[in-house]
């Protein structure tokens, strides 16, 4: 298993492109399964999500015309079964995204219970609600879902809580149903704005995408889909982040600043000199780092998936931070990561208190989940001395060639076996 050594102290200064954003291209992959032929997707991130994700299409009927590089060719005119298995699906939570589309494509889906990241439910019940608010039978059985109907229909249905990755499924599912479908407390994250847009300019009809209000109503087909996946907004964020704790300059380019404003005033309302010019973003540490409170939200909040690398730079700042995770319920399992390299955090309940120390220290580290795993790099990139960070594969799952990517900003990182 592989492993990342880092020789921490050295401020970071360059320029660094951001990939396409993972969390746009899934569920785009699963909105292929509602086409008959080849879809065309540019600037994909090649990052293990994708690849697993492409496995499940392909498991499912799909066939891999082309991938080079970030250019996916993707045929899914053949799509006949309805199964997502467990081994494909295990690794990774988006792969419930089948589920929707599957069922409005062959009015049947077993899709495996999601795995991926544990922190938190997820719960997926929402998911299951809404389809059965569309005329779908469901069954938990044996670790699956099994969803029967013999055509949806539209249906109005309101969120309890929001959910990106229910959004998305309920969305797709509405485009081949029969009649209305309106989805009330929608998420408003640009993945499902940007997911809406794919699919209208391939004949959907939906209207409301980016408010909490979303309307679709159902059509006879689904052209291929042919898009390119737009910046990666966490990317965009861990790299800002990861200059600034570095004490460095970093010039972020090919991004969307618009999609890190929350990043980019808390930056800044921590003393860090952050520009705008385009689609590119300037960092640079002006001094010490001072403490500042944050509390995750649903979009256009603070992305809880940024959290724990502005937990890592509030290790380091002046004075006490009190950081509020209000999404999922288990994602703090980095804190006690954190705490091996010298920093001090506190967690009661759903917050964490970080009271800021002079330096962080290297140490043996542990990722617990994909963003945890960001955030133990970054602190390690500040800290005295070495960091090695274990189970580094969590990072490959969303990340593009961090470490060379880190590198080539002036870090002493390299992955070793």
């Amino acid at each position: 298993m592989d492993k990342i050594v880092i020789q921490g102290g050295r401020p970071l200064r360059g320029s660094v492109a951001i990939s396409g954003a993972k969390n746009a291209v899934l569920p785009v992959l699963a909105a292929t399964l509602l086409t008959h032929g080849k879809n065309r997707i540019t600037h994909a991130p090649e990052v293990r999500d994708v690849d697993t994700m492409l496995d499940l299409i392909g498991d499912l009927g799909g066939v891999l015309d082309s991938r080079v590089k970030g250019d996916i060719v993707l045929d899914t005119a053949n799509i006949k079964k309805a199964e997502a298995r467990y081994d494909l699906v295990a690794t990774m939570r988006a792969s419930c995204l089948v589920l929707g589309p599957l069922m409005a494509r062959l009015g049947e889906a077993r899709v495996s219970l999601p795995g991926g990241c544990a922190i938190g439910a997820r719960p997926i019940d929402l998911h299951i609600k809404g389809l059965e608010a569309m005329g779908a039978v469901i069954e938990l059985k044996e670790g699956y879902i099994h969803g029967r109907a013999k055509k949806l229909k539209g249906a109005h249905f309101c969120f309890d809580t929001v959910s990106v990755t229910g959004t998305q499924n309920l969305m797709m599912a509405a485009t081949l149903a029969e009649g209305e479908t309106v989805l009330e407390n929608a998420a408003r994250e640009p993945e499902v704005s940007f997911l809406a847009e794919v699919l209208k300019r391939s004949g959907a009809d939906i209207e409301g995408a980016g408010t909490d209000t979303i309307v679709i109503r159902g059509v006879s087909e689904i052209r291929p889909l042919d898009c390119r996946i737009f910046a990666d907004r966490i990317e965009t964020a861990t790299y800002l982040i990861a200059g600034a704790i570095t004490g460095g300059e970093v010039e972020v380019r090919d991004c969307i600043p618009a999609h890190v404003e929350p990043v980019i005033l808390k930056l800044r309302e921590a003393g860090v000199t952050v520009q705008e010019n385009g689609e590119v973003l300037y960092v640079k540490a002006n001094g010490g780092i001072k403490a500042v409170n944050i509390r995750t939200q649903p979009h256009p909040g603070f992305p809880t998936d940024v959290q724990a690398q502005f937990m890592a730079l509030m290790a380091i700042a002046q004075g006490q931070s009190v950081i509020m995770e209000t999404v999922f319920e288990n994602r703090f399992m980095h804190a006690a990561e954190l705490k091996r390299l010298g920093s001090e955090i506190l967690i009661e309940g759903h917050t964490a208190v970080v009271s800021g120390v002079p330096y962080l220290s290297g140490a043996p580290v542990m990722a617990t989940d994909l963003r945890a795993s960001a955030s133990l790099v970054l602190a390690g990139l500040a800290a005295r001395g070495e960091t090695l960070v274990s189970r580094v594969y969590h990072i490959d799952r969303g990340y593009v060639s961090m470490e060379k990517k880190l590198s080539n900003l002036g870090a002493s990182i390299r992955r070793v076996k």
